[in-house]
């Protein structure tokens, strides 16, 4: 009686948290982001091996390394997964309170570790890098607000959340770092798309990004000269996108073999922003058609869930969290095969990088408690009940 009254997966009184967690999961989803995680180490066998030769460390000692970030990352994923909306809520206002005083104290205890730009903190066994925490961070926040503006008598939150975003975007581009101020400006505008809210205000950011680019063009040379470099009829084949794009060529349809590959050997960053071409040249197109899939198994079955749900906060952190996590994937895919421009950014849970794989996985776990299955949370739960 009580499904027929109030829909489907009613709550069962006294059931244990682990087999309603199991019970409401996308399982699905779940297993594509455990399978990301296992090529990840499949493909750091490969790539982080000369890195270590390079730095006198053991041959494995970043593939060590990287299982256990990965696991501190599946812990947090199911943990974060088990939390209900508020507490989601809760932990993005304190995820988003941390990572910004952070970003605001890089300048003066950050470190650039020789790569032109101050983002990490050096804790000595490691390091962090604040703008992955603040990312779904800031979304969760964002997505409050703007949710909370909705109700009769709401705080303006639209407008809080756009003065939020210029701050945010401010310190970021100050490190710099274009490329996580370019997802926070994506995230938030496809917050701020989905609540329904006037189109004017996009348009005002999009005039900013394109002003915003323009400075930087003319101010930064480094930022000049990748796009510069993107433009360019040819690729200098002595650049990372050069070694790349080879790789990539050479690799076809099923690859050169597992551990035949050169390009991780040439390329510095080969365990971590150009991966997929490691993923390419040994494996070949399979393996990378593989990795996209389970990208858009991950991305379309969470929005497809969220098209179901009524609760307008969890509608739009969940659309805003999947499209960060999509599109990170995409700009470091599309950077490797020249669709982009040179951009530091790592593929989630595939690259190398403890403060990465630990991020995605707490956004990735917010985003399967946000669609997660809830008794009476879903649209058509209210259109039936009207119904009768």
């Amino acid at each position: 009686m009580t499904e027929m009254v109030h829909g489907t997966l009613p709550l069962r009184a006294g059931e244990p948290v682990l087999p309603r967690w199991w019970r409401t999961i996308d399982k699905w989803s779940m297993a594509a982001v455990l399978a990301l995680f296992s090529i990840g180490l499949l493909l750091g066998l490969a790539a982080s091996v000369p890195l270590a030769e390079r730095n006198n460390l053991d041959s494995f000692h970043y593939v060590q390394r990287q299982l256990a970030f990965g696991l501190a990352a599946v812990v947090t994923m199911v943990g974060v997964s088990m939390m209900d909306p508020r507490q989601i809520r809760r932990m993005g206002v304190v995820l988003f309170l941390v990572a910004f005083i952070g970003l605001m104290l890089l300048p003066f205890f950050g470190t650039n570790y020789g790569k032109g730009a101050v983002r990490w903190f050096s804790l000595g066994f490691g390091s962090v890098q604040p703008s992955e925490f603040l990312k779904p961070g800031f979304i969760i926040v964002s997505a409050w607000l703007i949710a909370a503006a909705q109700d009769i008598n709401g705080p303006p939150g639209r407008a809080w959340s756009f003065g939020l975003l210029i701050l945010v975007v401010s310190l970021l581009v100050l490190q710099p770092d274009f490329g996580q101020a370019s997802l926070v400006l994506f995230g938030w505008g496809v917050v701020y798309f989905v609540s329904g809210a006037p189109m004017r205000i996009l348009l005002v950011v999009a005039s900013l990004v394109v002003v915003g680019g323009a400075v930087a063009y003319n101010s930064s040379d480094h930022f000049a000269g990748r796009i510069n470099g993107f433009l360019s009829a040819e690729i200098d084949p002595r650049t990372q996108i050069g070694y790349a794009t080879t790789a990539i060529q050479n690799g076809g349809f099923f690859g050169t073999g597992v551990g035949e590959g050169q390009v991780k050997w040439q390329l510095p960053d080969a365990h971590t922003d150009f991966i997929i071409a490691v993923a390419a040249e040994e494996y070949g197109l399979v393996l990378v058609s593989l990795i996209i899939l389970l990208y858009g198994t991950i991305v379309v079955r969470s929005l497809m869930r969220l098209t179901k749900e009524r609760d307008p906060f969890i509608r739009l952190a969940g659309a805003g969290l999947a499209c960060i996590f999509s599109v990170q994937a995409m700009i470091n895919m599309g950077v490797a095969v020249r669709l982009l421009p040179t951009k530091g950014m790592t593929l989630p849970f595939v690259s190398y990088g403890g403060s990465s794989v630990v991020a995605a996985g707490l956004t990735v776990g917010a985003l399967f408690a946000l669609t997660r299955h809830r008794p009476q949370g879903e649209i058509s739960n209210i259109l039936l009940r009207r119904g009768r």
